[in-house]
């Protein structure tokens, strides 16, 4: 992949005092809008069967993975991906959005568009079919954004947190990227991590963390998406750790 970001350019960033909470990187504007221009289109301009249909063809179903798939529709094509841009409710959409934001800016800022397209096409995949391992033969549906939010937190665990200085959004990006044990040497990952797995464990054995109208969540695809961010990080940044600026904001 040839998206290298523009490092120059980043290392200027925190000397130029931007608003963090508008400062977002353009990809991910653009990922926010996608989101809800789809959230609009399934509630509000669809019809009642409509819209069970639309969710039904682009929702994650692990009962379609049953062989043979020739037996199957093609939505399992298309539906490890397409289930993460829909969302069933307000609640649902402005949460992982707002998560999104959070840990999706330093992310896109460290590796660039093209490989957020491709991070967020594979930790969809990685977390739909750790939810299936779970739940083989299931014919419930998985929607929402939240695996991919999972896999970004992950990944930012190995740059954005750095040493005592906990998590730094606005310039994170700009950190060296500490290897998988290195970061279990960083006290704030640790606890982030820690408390993060706890709460998915949580709503695992039945604990309601959430409003109710975000329904059932599904926890394992959570924990999928968090160790494919987490785990597989470095075959998507750029930079070389050797090379990363330590520049101190």
């Amino acid at each position: 992949m040839s998206d290298e970001p523009d490092m120059a350019e980043e290392r200027r960033e925190p000397n130029e005092g931007s608003p963090p909470v508008f400062n977002l990187p353009q990809s991910l504007v653009v990922t926010l809008a996608l989101l809800a221009g789809i959230y609009v289109i399934q509630e509000y301009l669809l019809d009642e069967a409509a819209r069970s249909e639309f969710i039904f063809t682009f929702a994650f179903i692990p009962l379609r993975y049953g062989f043979p798939l020739a037996d199957q529709d093609l939505a399992w094509l298309w539906s490890p991906v397409t289930y993460s841009l829909l969302h069933g409710g307000v609640e649902h959409i402005l949460f992982n959005a707002l998560w999104l934001m959070a840990f999706g800016a330093p992310v896109v800022r460290r590796i660039g568009t093209v490989r957020y397209v491709v991070f967020w096409i594979l930790s969809a995949v990685a977390a739909a079919f750790f939810h299936a391992l779970l739940n083989w033969n299931n014919e419930t549906l998985l929607i929402g954004a939240s695996g991919v939010v999972s896999a970004l937190m992950g990944a930012a665990c190995r740059f954005a947190f750095p040493g005592d200085r906990g998590y730094d959004r606005t310039h994170g990006h700009l950190y060296p990227r500490q290897s998988i044990l290195g970061s279990f040497r960083n006290r704030t990952v640790v606890i982030f991590t820690v408390m993060w797995f706890a709460g998915n464990l949580l709503i695992a054995f039945g604990v309601q963390l959430f409003g109710a109208d975000m329904g059932p969540i599904a926890w394992d695809a959570h924990i999928g998406g968090f160790l494919f961010g987490f785990l597989l990080f470095g075959l998507f940044d750029p930079v070389p750790p050797s090379r990363m600026p330590i520049t101190q904001p």
